[in-house]
């Protein structure tokens, strides 16, 4: 049996053209899918884990039941994960966390956290990826490296991609790539401009300022020469339609949300000359999603707190690294993520010290640290459900495979229910 028109549940490009074929069961083909949405397709029954309390196995309502003892019994909790998860299961943890008056954070607050920050300072001016596709004749990408994280992005909806405005695809597009080495995605650009690590703040400032017709004194600013920013800003402003996409190597390096602020005002800044738009790079496949429901259910895209019985905003104060690096939460239940694998240690190391929970349909460092496992289908291979491409697309991810354990909508809904019998 072939299933067309499947959407890949890995990163934030959401693929939907992917064609699976299933026999006895199984998949046994991919079509259309890069290396990394081969793999996710064809070892879906890979590495699976089962109900676990305490390291031995037990059945699914006694290991759901062990997690709403844990959660109703803690006093400072914290929900986290929920950026491989789908709209659905993500409104159930958000109902759970104020139920238990926990805390609740996505992956957001350890990639583009910093991101959501600046748009509140400054706002954003963007678009879809349709219209990259369709428009875009200049493309900045700054900071990420989409040739080996987002592999498709280049040939369907960017460099390559040929579009009603752009038919002859690459020779219809300059590529300006900004990044502190010469990766895949900067052997393949027009232009590659090294900048010097975490210098970002000064040149995106500079690019500013001669925008606006400053001069600027020095001969380099970051490592780049001036002449070479002067003539990104001039190829900028002559384009007939710019798209700045940015990556972690703009969040995560000095500077953080001030320097995407700073991304943003550029772009604004030069809406004055042309048609500009900004896109960033997100990395799970529905982090955009967890920000917008979030943002619907609470007023806020991460690191919310309900110990007041009311939604309270704190990046820093009630993000999940310094929440347990703090040692300030006695209880965790982690969606869809693995933390102990991709946390600083201190932070990582503590979720070990207190009763941990988790829901994944495989295994990882957190199921092995954790003192309840429950296994859920895989969203998007196993359950249904809706999920955000990077640009903000709803999409509707499409069940292809029966799974013994129900999805994490279902099972956040049992421990609402199982938590509320126990409040």
């Amino acid at each position: 049996m072939q299933v067309k028109d499947v959407i890949c549940p890995f990163c934030g490009c959401l693929c939907d053209d992917i064609e699976v074929t299933i026999e006895n069961g199984k998949i046994t083909d991919v079509a259309r899918g890069c290396a990394i949405s081969r793999e996710l397709f064809l070892n879906h029954d890979k590495d699976l884990v089962k109900p676990m309390v305490d390291g031995k196995e037990v059945s699914l309502e006694e290991a759901i039941e062990e997690a709403a003892t844990i959660l109703s019994r803690s006093q400072h909790p914290l929900i986290y994960g929920l950026s491989s998860t789908t709209c659905e299961a993500q409104r159930e943890a958000i109902e759970l966390a104020e139920i238990i008056g926990g805390n609740i954070d996505s992956t957001s607050s350890v990639c583009h956290g910093p991101t959501t920050l600046a748009f509140q300072m400054v706002g954003e001016v963007t678009c879809t990826l349709g219209e990259v596709k369709n428009r875009a004749d200049l493309l900045l990408f700054w900071g990420c490296n989409p040739a080996e994280a987002h592999i498709r992005h280049l040939t369907r909806y960017s460099a390559s991609a040929k579009g009603l405005f752009t038919p002859r695809g690459r020779r219809d597009r300059t590529i300006v790539v900004v990044d502190v080495r010469r990766t895949r995605t900067a052997r393949m650009a027009d232009i590659f401009l090294q900048i010097r690590p975490n210098s970002d703040y000064a040149c995106l400032q500079a690019l500013r300022a001669i925008l606006k017709g400053g001069k600027l004194s020095a001969d380099e600013v970051g490592g780049i020469p001036v002449e070479a920013l002067v003539d990104l800003v001039e190829r900028m402003k002559s384009c007939r339609y710019g798209v700045l996409l940015f990556g972690m190597g703009l969040t995560m390096s000095r500077g953080k949300h001030l320097n995407v602020s700073a991304a943003l005002s550029l772009v604004r800044d030069l809406n004055r000359f042309t048609k500009f738009a900004v896109i960033p790079m997100r990395g799970h496949f529905n982090v955009t999603g967890a920000d917008a429901i979030l943002t619907w259910e609470t007023g806020y895209p991460y690191a919310i707190n309900f110990s007041r019985g009311y939604p309270q905003y704190g990046p820093g104060e009630f993000t999940s690294v310094d929440l347990l690096a703090r040692k300030e939460v006695d209880a965790a239940l982690i969606i869809a993520s693995d933390p102990v694998a991709n946390f600083p240690r201190r932070a990582a190391s503590y979720l070990s010290e207190i009763p941990t929970i988790i829901l994944d349909p495989k295994r990882n460092k957190t199921t092995e640290i954790a003192k309840v496992v429950i296994p859920t289908a895989a969203a998007g291979i196993s359950a249904e459900g809706t999920a955000y491409r990077m640009d903000g697309v709803p999409l509707r991810l499409k069940k292809v495979l029966d799974s013994p354990y129900p999805s994490d909508e279902e099972v956040l809904g049992e421990l609402i229910n199982a938590c509320l019998s126990k409040l």
